[in-house]
């Protein structure tokens, strides 16, 4: 069977086309629209006409290029960019009318869930009770399970964008009291999250999303050219030697350095900030790399429970995640 997954972030919209052979997605093709939505929506989160515009152009060729690699109808979701914009619904009925396409937005909980799921599964069993980190461009998910599915998620607002326009706005490179104030909200903010990960102990910790594995290539670990199958870790402490080496460098430069990119260079002081802090609240030392997360996820729940929690969350006319029928297994958040 031949399935697709389309993801809306906020930098570019992805498609991946699978073959789900005996329980694992084989990727056969994969291509990427660049979007920018990041960069042209104000503080107010609302998407201009003209994102718009964008945005139902590389949806429609996303799906004519999953067409023409035999996938049915993508399993098309929009992250936190469109999921916290106020005209939200307009977006997202827009692109129905204009394109066919049925994309939704997932609650962050729901993201974190999926998120763990594709990593479980790319991790295996012997990695024991695992915790997840994933910080995209609006948001951070956090999950921590035993099992396929978690026992604990959270989503906070400390999305690697979010953060940059709210402390860095103006200042290239950001000034010492920018960075503490920073520093100072994501403790405040992950203090509960990292109580309860600190708790369980978990055996391995794993790390998802661009952020990530543009700062892991910061820190030493092997370029993507060398396949997914190499081992890639990244260290607090060569985290912190990242944070700091950023926090003193001017975005333009920044982009200049091993694995950051011109796009995200502006955002990948924040990105390492939360990161390096996640890790030194929940204790931990390490975390590897791992290339599957939400796509995979999305797949992986299709193929094992089948299409009818897909279909639910899809369909009809959009409706705000709070009141929209979800029957996806949230976990249970702690105390």
């Amino acid at each position: 069977m031949r399935m697709s997954v389309m993801d809306v972030g906020s930098n570019a919209v992805r498609l991946v086309v699978v073959d789900a052979e005996d329980g694992v997605p084989l990727p056969v093709h994969t291509a990427k629209w660049k979007v920018r939505l990041s960069e042209e929506v104000g503080p107010s989160g609302v998407i201009p006409e003209e994102s718009l515009g964008q945005l139902v152009t590389a949806v429609a060729e996303a799906a004519r290029t999953a067409r023409r690699w035999g996938a049915a109808e993508p399993l098309a979701f929009a992250t936190t960019v469109v999921r916290s914009a106020p005209n939200r619904l307009d977006v997202l009925g827009t692109i129905g009318e204009e394109t066919g396409v049925r994309l939704c937005t997932l609650p962050g909980e729901v993201e974190a869930e999926l998120t763990f799921l594709g990593a479980r599964r790319w991790m295996g069993w012997r990695a024991g009770p695992l915790a997840m980190f994933d910080i995209g461009g609006g948001s951070l998910e956090v999950a921590f399970g035993r099992g396929r599915l978690p026992d604990y998620v959270a989503s906070l607002p400390l999305g690697a964008r979010r953060l940059t326009r709210e402390f860095f706005d103006g200042d290239d490179p950001p000034t010492e009291q920018s960075v503490k104030a920073l520093r100072r909200k994501v403790r405040h903010q992950l203090r509960d999250v990292a109580a309860r990960i600190r708790w369980e102990g978990p055996r391995t910790a794993v790390a998802t999303s661009r952020t990530f594995q543009q700062l892991a290539r910061l820190g030493g670990a092997a370029p993507g050219r060398h396949g997914p199958f190499m081992t890639r870790q990244l260290s607090r402490a060569e985290l912190r030697n990242c944070r700091d080496r950023l926090a003193a460098l001017p975005a333009a430069d920044r982009a200049k350095l091993p694995g950051v990119s011109a796009p995200r260079a502006a955002q990948s002081l924040a990105g390492a900030i939360v990161g390096h802090t996640a890790m030194k609240l929940t204790g931990v030392k390490t975390v590897t790399l791992c290339p599957w997360a939400i796509r995979e996820g999305v797949l992986l729940r299709h193929m094992e429970d089948g299409g009818a929690w897909w279909a639910e969350v899809s369909q009809g006319e959009p409706v705000p995640p709070a009141v929209q029928p979800v029957p996806l297994r949230i976990a249970a958040l702690g105390n």
